[in-house]
């Protein structure tokens, strides 16, 4: 009787925990898609990016010009990183605020526009 007791238990305690550990497993899966889907808007924004820096056309602008021109550029690809960005930090710290995650996207994309005024401002002046 007893044994019959224990294995009961034991059959009911790990019914308990496997849809536990599915589900567990699953918000893992689900973590693991929304930072693929991240680190490939953001190197969908960066492509963007780097096509605009050689531009011939960008050559006579001065670095206050450029910056302007950065951060209008890639209208699409900037929100595809914002969004991506967000739906993955909102997955990996679930209780962070919102305005948070929002704020993280956004310094990310400055920091990418930041990057590429850089090396245009480099540029320009190793031609001097």
């Amino acid at each position: 009787m007893r044994m019959l007791v224990a294995a009961a238990l034991l059959i009911t305690s790990s019914a308990a925990i496997s849809p536990a550990a599915i589900s567990s497993a699953a918000m893992a899966d689900e973590v693991d898609d929304a930072h693929k889907l991240a680190i490939t808007g953001r190197d969908a924004y960066w492509n963007c990016l780097a096509r605009e820096y050689p531009r011939d056309s960008n050559k006579a602008l001065s670095d206050q010009e450029f910056s302007s021109l950065i951060a209008n550029v890639c209208p699409s690809e900037r929100q595809n990183f914002r969004v991506s960005l967000i739906d993955f930090l909102s997955l990996q710290f679930p209780k962070q605020d919102a305005d948070a995650n929002l704020t993280t996207a956004n310094r990310a994309i400055d920091l990418a526009q930041k990057d590429i005024v850089t090396a245009f401002t480099r540029r320009r002046a190793a031609a001097k």
